[in-house]
């Protein structure tokens, strides 16, 4: 059974008390992520980072690109890179099929797309609920996150979106 992958509307930031949308965290509001699945794996990206929710589509590849750049997108005359968020994370190429999806996000002054297997749900948490990743070796892999957090169905990853590009463009460098 194929689930239909449809734009999902994001709440406008002007909906949000001021202190909010200044990036400020009040203590009274909760936080939001949209929450979403690579394998059984769960993570999470700032809600309002989130500029749009879309359906796989076809990419123009680009030469010399590290691997998990799978190329970019034309969203409406802006080019955006697709970023492979299995192959970020050390765990292969996804083989992207129409069920998989691309969360276009802001970072900085950037458009990015994120490839993800599907998008689970809006997840709302204390800012005081993020506990710190453990930091058990020094791999790389783990600063690309900023948090974990419990939730009834399990644990979601927060996912550092500016240190997921700070640190492609070190190993770029390198």
């Amino acid at each position: 059974m194929q689930a239909a992958v449809a734009d999902v509307p994001v709440m406008d930031a002007s909906q949000l008390p001021s202190d909010e949308r200044m990036g400020g965290k009040s203590s009274a509001l909760p936080t939001q992520v949209i929450s979403f699945a690579i394998g059984d794996d769960q993570y999470g990206v700032d809600i309002m980072a989130v500029r749009e929710i879309k359906g796989w589509s076809e990419i123009t590849h680009l030469p010399k690109q590290p691997e998990y750049v799978r190329g970019v997108l034309n969203l409406r005359g802006v080019i955006v890179p697709i970023i492979d968020l299995r192959c970020r994370f050390g765990q292969g190429l996804t083989e992207a099929t129409a069920l998989h999806i691309v969360i276009i996000v802001q970072i900085a002054s950037r458009q990015v797309g994120l490839l993800a297997d599907r998008v689970l749900d809006i997840v709302s948490f204390e800012t005081n609920q993020i506990q710190a990743v453990p930091r058990v070796a020094n791999g790389s892999r783990i600063g690309f996150l900023s948090g974990l957090v419990t939730i009834e169905s399990g644990m979601i990853a927060l996912i550092d979106l500016p240190n997921l590009l700070s640190l492609a463009a070190e190993e770029e460098a390198a």
